[in-house]
């Protein structure tokens, strides 16, 4: 007869836990402010197009009031806003943080928007 061995297994195993790092509430508070504010729109290519075609300027310190307000319309729900500026009208995916279309704002008189759930006028 061949001969085996039978390993006997314990029936409560004894498991190492690694007791996890307390975690600073106030530092990670902070770093999630900062991570927020980092936060940039993306212009999506037909929208550059838009852009350049329109010879529409806008400020790097307007683009910075613009995603500000897209991020806090996102925190209350809105999806797509239509952003109207005193230059251009832009519509932005709050979701995908990504400028979809933009007009000047003669151009945007003339327009019909659907698909938006909210308006940032600024």
């Amino acid at each position: 007869m061949d001969k085996f061995s039978i390993h006997r297994v314990p029936l409560h195993p004894s498991i190492r836990t690694v007791q996890p790092k307390p975690i600073n509430t106030q530092q990670s508070f902070k770093a999630h402010l900062q991570e927020a504010s980092r936060q940039e729109l993306k212009v999506s290519k037909h929208a550059h197009e838009r852009i350049m075609e329109r010879k529409i300027d806008i400020s790097e310190q307007e683009w910075q009031v613009v995603s500000d307000k897209v991020f806090e319309a996102h925190s209350k729900g809105v999806k797509q806003p239509l952003v109207l500026m005193d230059q251009a009208a832009l519509i932005i995916s709050a979701k995908n943080a990504t400028v979809i279309t933009a007009m000047d704002r003669t151009e945007a008189k003339q327009q019909l928007f659907t698909n938006i759930d909210g308006t940032i006028v600024l």
